[in-house]
């Protein structure tokens, strides 16, 4: 078994990786995840007409709630006590489709990181959106989940944009 999967032991079996001797530090997470619709969809979210209510407001607190429950969901996720959760909206305009670009930003001071936490806040806002708005737009595309930036801890700092110019 490859020393790198810290979460199998020596005999491969499944665990929770021990944190309990790592170091506090400032650690921050940023997540994307994109939800690809059409125009007219766009619209009406922009608008306030979707019939179930404020979608951008609803799907903000989803992910924040997400971002509190993942360790209820990823099993090998630490329950952590994190120091914030943002989400933040942006529209990008496309060629016969609109983008709208979930961010979802997490941070802690602790022994642990948030990737896992900032990853299923931006999931679970796309998962929402979808939600509040496939009565009109069945055709809608959540994309691109991925972890953006990630600083503190051992492994230092991670960013997509630097990791993307080694390629």
């Amino acid at each position: 078994m490859s020393s790198d999967l810290t979460h199998f032991d020596a005999e491969g079996n499944a665990r929770m990786v021990d944190v309990g001797d790592k170091t506090v530090t400032r650690r921050v997470a940023k997540a994307r995840c994109i939800v690809r619709m059409k125009p007219d969809t766009a619209e009406k979210i922009r608008a306030g007409s979707i019939g179930k209510g404020d979608v951008l407001g609803v799907a903000r607190i989803a992910g924040i709630m997400g971002t509190k429950q993942t360790a209820q969901l990823i099993p090998m996720c630490h329950p952590i006590s994190f120091d914030s959760s943002m989400i933040e909206f942006e529209w990008l305009p496309g060629t016969g489709h609109v983008d709208l670009e979930i961010t979802c930003l997490v941070s802690i001071k602790g022994k642990t990181g948030v990737e896992m936490e900032a990853l299923t806040g931006a999931s679970i806002t796309a998962l929402t959106v979808y939600d509040m708005c496939k009565s009109i737009d069945r055709a809608m595309e959540i994309r691109s989940v991925c972890l953006m930036e990630k600083s503190g801890g051992k492994s230092g700092t991670f960013s997509r944009d630097e990791f993307a110019t080694k390629e």
